[in-house]
């Protein structure tokens, strides 16, 4: 069974894409890595945290 890959090592590829796509001059290296997480934490999903209300162990 793979496991997924963890999200820093998302972000460093995405960051790695952002820089191979950029045009001259290429910004720095934390530049991409900024808009990189950002990207990624715009598509993971909401964590769920449990029950909101209410009591469901009785």
């Amino acid at each position: 069974m793979e496991q997924e890959p963890s999200v820093e090592e998302q972000i460093r590829t995405r960051a790695y894409y952002l820089w191979q796509q950029a045009d001259e001059p290429k910004g720095t290296p934390e530049q991409y890595w900024q808009r990189a997480r950002s990207e990624i934490e715009k598509e993971a999903p909401p964590v769920e945290s449990g029950p909101v209300s209410g009591d469901t162990m009785k």
